[in-house]
């Protein structure tokens, strides 16, 4: 068992978004991105099997998706995709969200 607390583990930068590896395993992964308002992760798709969650922990901003598909999101909301369908997603105010895939890529 190990415990993780993500504000203390990963901050935010203005020149860009911060990345932090929060768990590696043969049956999952788990990364932690913060956002200033305006960063983004560009629309892209992996050429695998699995599925992603994005859960937004704190903050505003869109889902991105294949044909200039936008969705809101905010504090609470869960995106779920399969790994290889487009997917992005674009912060209006300061946003943290956690990235879970399965398998791990």
């Amino acid at each position: 068992m190990r415990k993780i607390n993500l504000y203390e583990e990963n901050s935010f930068s203005e020149e860009n978004m911060k990345k932090f590896l929060v768990h590696d395993s043969p049956y999952f992964k788990i990364l932690n991105f913060n956002f200033k308002a305006g960063q983004e992760l560009p629309i892209h798709s992996h050429d695998v099997e699995g599925q992603l969650s994005i859960t937004v922990l704190e903050g505003e901003g869109e889902f991105l998706g294949e044909d200039n598909t936008k969705l809101n999101a905010q504090t609470g909301d869960v995106l779920i995709s399969e790994i290889s369908e487009p997917h992005g997603i674009r912060a209006v105010k300061d946003m943290r969200v956690l990235v879970t895939i399965a398998p791990p890529i």
